[in-house]
């Protein structure tokens, strides 16, 4: 944007707040109580919360006034009525809900070893470092910065720094991460991004492919034989690896979301869904490992070392909400 086009667009309005904007906001009801967002209006049609008690993951995720994120009854739960170890290690399973949940930092899968299911990063509170709106940039963007740390005196330190940027009048959503090593000693070191659909996002017809390829579907929404286990694929090209969920929306028109991330450190995709009843929801997880070598599942991070990783979520052609017709 030229400074005569901020210029000309500030005379039109009393706060460019209006046209796009991030507000802190606390949320205050049931099992949500307390949790501290930031709701994200980019002013092109997207709008999302970034959950910073949650690991600065992105709770709700709409556009054009459509809800895309899965939701689970159990909402943004607050972290301290969160016990990963519960259930035998799937405490994960109470608090999961929402568009993104990051796993790691030195687990992401099944409990194993005293370690709970996807870890225990997920729904760790972040220190909010900066947020705001830039107008003076070429493409003026939304912004949030932050750090969560996972430590235990005697075992791991791994901090990861968070930046999401939305451009300001777009439909994507930028994560820079930057893990590293705080510690005196060697730790292993793997994470999993957990980005979670559903309806509309997902219905009957949906598509997912990987790097160009039909990975998936169509599938059936509801299907009561939807509760699928997980499966990983490598990237098999590098640079930049992408799968695409493709839904219909009517005649000759579709709905996508696409995931683009870097292969060289986000090598293998992991896809999980369950599409029974009442749940409906189609998982897409890039990750730094693959699931077929689980009992190998983490690499090594020494002192001081930094892992970075990119990724980019873009949606193209939101449909308005579609009613399903009553059984």
């Amino acid at each position: 944007m030229t400074n005569g086009q901020l210029s000309s667009l500030k005379t039109r309005v009393g706060d460019l707040r209006q046209i796009a904007s991030v507000r802190r906001i606390v949320l205050d009801d049931g099992p949500e109580r307390g949790v501290r967002a930031l709701s994200f209006s980019t002013g092109g049609g997207l709008d999302f919360w970034v959950l910073t008690d949650r690991s600065m993951d992105i709770g709700t995720l709409s556009w054009r006034g459509v809800q895309l994120a899965w939701q689970s009854a159990g909402g943004f739960r607050a972290p301290a009525l969160i016990d990963v170890q519960d259930d035998g290690g799937r405490g994960f399973n109470r608090g999961f809900s929402g568009f993104l949940i990051t796993c790691g930092l030195n687990h992401i899968r099944h409990p194993k070893d005293g370690e709970p299911l996807h870890g225990r990063f997920p729904f760790t509170p972040a220190r909010l470092t900066a947020y705001g709106e830039d107008w003076e940039s070429a493409e003026p963007f939304l912004f949030c910065e932050g750090e969560v740390v996972q430590s235990r005196y005697g075992g791991e330190a791994l901090r990861l720094k968070r930046r999401i940027v939305a451009p300001i009048g777009g439909a994507s959503i930028r994560i820079l991460d930057t893990v590293e090593n705080l510690g005196a000693e060697d730790v292993p070191h793997a994470i999993l991004y957990h980005f979670n659909l559903g309806y509309p996002a997902i219905c009957s017809g949906t598509t997912v492919e990987w790097n160009g390829e039909r990975l998936l579907g169509p599938i059936e929404l509801p299907d009561e034989q939807g509760l699928v286990p997980a499966r990983s694929w490598p990237a098999s090209r590098d640079g930049r690896a992408q799968c695409v969920v493709r839904s219909p929306t009517g005649a000759a028109s579709e709905m996508t979301v696409s995931f683009t991330f870097e292969a060289s450190t986000l090598g293998h995709l992991q896809v999980w869904r369950d599409l029974r009843k009442h749940a409906g929801v189609l998982s897409i997880e890039p990750c730094s490992t693959p699931l077929q070598n689980e009992g190998e599942e983490a690499a090594t991070l020494a002192p001081g070392e930094r892992c970075i990783y990119r990724l980019e979520v873009s949606l193209a052609n939101a449909p308005p909400m579609p009613f399903p017709a009553a059984d």
